[in-house]
């Protein structure tokens, strides 16, 4: 195993939280490592949109930005070598080497999208919402989390 530096973008959110019923906020940073630009982009585009829907936060947008950066992180020469390092910890999930190319999935996903009509238009499935296309369920049983308040 060997160290190197390898590019990440870093995102950074500024945002005051102030607990229900308070008018003081308390100033917060959050920060999020990513592999590519266009996922920091996405990613910071839709906390800063879910954050603002708040009525307990405040974003500063100045402060609100994707950065190019570089970590330093450990290398390994083959999977084997990181499931020697890593194998016997707890939670450990090994990587998926099968992996399609996320470029070609996103391909893939606007080209049916173009081909598809948008829901209310048509009475039937799939059709899309956005750039979400609507598929008829399977009946399979889906969890649905809550936040108590």
């Amino acid at each position: 195993m060997d160290a190197a530096w390898i590019q990440v973008f870093l995102l950074t959110l500024s945002e005051c939280v102030a607990p229900a019923g308070k008018t003081v906020c308390q100033e917060q940073q959050l920060e999020l490592q990513f592999l590519s630009q266009a996922d920091c982009e996405a990613a910071l585009e839709q906390l800063v949109t879910l954050k603002q829907e708040s009525n307990k936060v405040i974003i500063d947008p100045d402060k609100a930005s994707c950065t190019a950066t570089a970590r330093r992180q450990e290398v390994f020469v083959s999977l084997e070598a990181v499931a020697n390092a890593y194998g016997t910890q707890e939670n450990w999930k090994a990587p998926d080497v099968s992996e399609a190319d996320p470029s070609r999935e996103l391909t893939l996903h606007q080209e049916r999208l173009d081909k598809l009509p948008v829901c209310g238009e048509t009475s039937g499935v799939p059709c899309k919402m956005g750039d979400i296309i609507i598929e008829e369920s399977t009946g399979d049983p889906v969890d649905v989390w809550r936040r108590d308040q």
